[in-house]
């Protein structure tokens, strides 16, 4: 039986494949009517992060740059959406 592994979508930045890593490990979320990415500030969910950037980074990227790339995403966003009205 042929097996293949599922192929992650072609990533032109470092900053997108960063975003994308967060939003696979669940560490971020879109907001569902403005579209800002949204810090879910789950530890578990970083850390998987994390281990995404150190395990698999992109190809000529360190585990250094990917790590920091991620960690810079994580902190240019925030855990609300700036166009949502605040309760």
């Amino acid at each position: 039986m042929l097996m293949t592994k599922q192929r992650r979508p072609a990533i032109r930045t470092l900053r997108g494949w960063a975003i994308n890593v967060l939003n696979e490990a669940g560490a971020v979320r879109e907001c569902e009517e403005h579209g800002w990415m949204q810090d879910r500030a789950d530890p578990q969910a970083r850390e998987r992060a994390f281990d995404i950037a150190r395990r698999d980074p992109p190809a000529d990227v360190s585990h250094q740059e990917a790590e920091a790339a991620v960690r810079d995403v994580l902190d240019s966003i925030g855990d609300t959406c700036p166009e949502c009205p605040s309760d």
